[in-house]
């Protein structure tokens, strides 16, 4: 084997790592942009939903005091179709204060530390946080025995 031989087998050798390593950095970019298009597909809708979440917030407070059949129906219909966009509900009353998903708006006396009311719902959307809860909070005052 020549020397000229020797030089053609490394660099050989050199161009089919250098072309793995193009390869492997390509099918982690083809990955990478497939995730990103699947996150933006789940969470496309956050912005329309937060621009909806105020008025659903108006129409429950409506149903709770009229307690109208026809605004119940129209409110499941509408709770119906944000759970299928993948919105869900934070459940908080009764819970411990999380901070990572709840909003403390007001202390007030109670016998344990927990959430007494929830003042504006919480909302997750696919799992990831889209309005935190707004609650108030039970918590011992001073002088109580």
């Amino acid at each position: 084997m020549t020397k000229d031989d020797k030089k053609l087998k490394e660099e050989i050798a050199d161009l089919t790592n250098k072309w793995k390593r193009a390869l492997a950095d390509y099918q982690n970019l083809e990955k990478r942009v497939s995730l990103e298009k699947e996150d933006f597909v789940r969470f496309a809708n956050a912005d329309l939903i937060l621009k909806i979440l105020p008025a659903l917030d108006n129409l429950e407070r409506a149903e709770e005091h009229l307690k109208d059949e026809g605004l119940g129906l129209a409110l499941k219909q509408l709770r119906q179709a944000l759970t299928e966009a993948g919105l869900e509900k934070i459940e908080v009353t009764g819970k411990e204060f999380d901070p990572e998903i709840m909003e403390c708006c007001e202390l007030v006396q109670g016998e344990e530390e927990k959430i007494i009311e929830e003042t504006r719902s919480g909302y997750k959307l696919n799992d990831k946080l889209l309005r935190c809860a707004q609650v108030k909070v039970g918590k011992k005052m001073q002088g109580e025995k």
